[in-house]
């Protein structure tokens, strides 16, 4: 087995605590913006956006729920939005704004992946 290189700075190992900001267009034809921070999760959140999804029911059904991910993600990741919304009010946006809103939320899914990968090296 190779020798590797022991870590020296923990702060590699955490989230940003920094949220990142993002402006989400209001409407197809408009020049005004919604301003968004959101927050990069941390591994058990991730985790927890993932359980979401995913219900077992009587006889082994299992049931998706991409909604409840994303209101999960939705009232986690979005640290706050200027104007002030709050999560009933982001979970009642037009589709346009909430399309955007998805492109710049985490994607649990992509995270899991990364991870794999990562564990095969």
């Amino acid at each position: 087995m190779q020798d590797k290189k022991v870590l020296t700075d923990k702060s590699l190992l955490f989230s940003p605590q920094e949220a990142e900001v993002h402006y989400v267009r209001a409407a197809p034809d408009s020049d005004e913006y919604l301003k968004v921070w959101v927050k990069e999760p941390t591994w058990l959140q991730v985790e927890k956006a993932l359980n979401t999804v995913m219900k077992i029911g009587n006889g082994n059904n299992v049931d998706l729920d991409l909604n409840a991910m994303y209101r999960y993600m939705v009232e986690n990741f979005i640290e706050k939005t200027e104007p002030s919304l709050s999560t009933i009010d982001l979970i009642r946006i037009s589709p346009y704004v909430g399309n955007q809103i998805k492109e710049i939320l985490p994607n649990p899914f992509d995270t899991l992946q990364e991870g794999e990968v990562k564990n095969d090296e």
